[in-house]
């Protein structure tokens, strides 16, 4: 006769959907354990302490929201500071303000009234007009002209992607927002920052209460895992779960290169853009100014965008026709089990921060709150 299992809840990955659905069932009296394969918890969120700077290890992480109980739900746990998000773009040497607003509009043409920018915009996109896009290339060019797509779109868009511009479908860029306004804040949210301290220190408010294991890889042990726990919460790739049946999901990926400088400040900004499709890497991060930090050394992350894949890191699902048809054949097997799919891996779907940690709220409220 086998043993009662010993938790409630055995929740796979320790990104920010495990550690507050975790946090929440805690909460409500059920006992849990949190496994990761990572010899860390955090999932994409962790940083690394090096010469006293939160270095975001899987890429620049800004929580930005406009939901304000999420906003006070994550200060909870720790202060975040007044870190706001405003990016520059490096074209051939020459620095331009993100988002597009009138400080950029300065810097390529010298207007200075909204009236004057929105002037050059017409010339440059009328001609632009009759043109129903067939690809994202006569869609940017139609959005905002010659000047902006080639300086500050055209390259970047091709690394990210791998394609060129006008090989990618027209519906990736739907709108492009133009700001005639000086206002460098990319977010439009309410919120924003970093937390005082790192994300670390979100996860471990999380995690207080919770027993948590590292370097436990689910797939070797998932017998003996699943046995320990009534139910499990599976934030893992969907099609890892169900073995690859029908085939593997792609992911766009992206390689950091990290670098410690002997300098105290490299670019001046936490984020620069690099633009022109020759510089091969799409970004520059530069972590101390993320919390304004005065240490003698830096640390800056490069970021290579890497090919389509499913063997890589995945970062970007990639929800083209193929790759939706795969998901949804593993999501009909899904509704058949008892685990619980949660998060950006087992959705396959881009979540910023914000909407993953509502996400994990919604559903431990349906199951500790509306089913009481």
């Amino acid at each position: 006769m086998k043993n009662s299992p010993k938790y409630d809840y055995l929740i796979v990955g320790a990104g920010l959907y495990g550690a507050v659905f975790a946090r929440e069932a805690t909460k409500h009296g059920k006992k849990c354990l949190i496994i990761d394969k990572r010899n860390h918890l955090g999932g994409n969120t962790y940083c690394e302490e090096i010469e006293g700077i939160n270095v975001h290890k899987y890429g620049a992480h800004i929580f930005h929201t406009n939901d304000k109980p999420i906003w006070d739900y994550v200060n909870s746990f720790v202060l975040f500071n007044r870190y706001t998000n405003s990016p520059l773009a490096n074209f051939e040497g020459k620095l331009y303000n993100l988002p597009f607003n009138m400080n950029t509009f300065y810097q390529l043409w010298g207007t200075k009234t909204p009236e004057e920018a929105k002037a050059v915009l017409d010339k440059q996109t009328n001609k632009y007009n009759s043109i129903n896009p067939s690809n994202l290339e006569e869609q940017a060019l139609k959005l905002v002209g010659d000047d902006i797509y080639k300086k500050l779109i055209k390259g970047y868009t091709e690394k990210q992607w791998g394609r060129k511009a006008s090989e990618l479908p027209a519906f990736i860029i739907k709108r492009l927002p133009l700001r005639f306004t000086y206002d460098n804040n990319y977010f439009n949210d309410a919120y924003q920052g970093i937390p005082i301290g790192g994300y670390n220190k979100l996860i471990q408010g999380l995690l207080k209460h919770v027993e948590c294991r590292t370097n436990v890889d689910f797939f070797k042990e998932k017998e003996s895992l699943t046995e320990l726990a009534q139910q499990v919460v599976f934030t893992g790739k969907i099609d890892e779960y169900f073995d690859y049946c029908h085939g593997k999901l792609e992911y766009r990926g992206l390689d950091f290169k990290h670098e410690v400088l002997d300098q105290s400040n490299y670019q001046g900004n936490a984020v620069v853009n690099y633009t022109e499709a020759k510089i091969p890497f799409t970004r520059i991060i530069e972590h101390k100014h993320f919390e304004f930090g005065n240490q003698k050394a830096t640390v800056i992350t490069k970021e290579y965008p890497l090919e389509a894949s499913s063997d890589k890191e995945p970062y970007y699902p990639i929800n083209d026709t193929k790759n939706t048809k795969i998901f949804k054949a593993y999501q009909e097997m899904a509704k058949k089990e008892t685990t619980i799919f949660g998060g950006r891996l087992a959705e396959y779907k881009y979540y910023d921060m914000h909407q993953v940690i509502g996400a994990a709220l919604s559903k431990t409220r349906k199951l500790f709150i509306e089913k009481s």
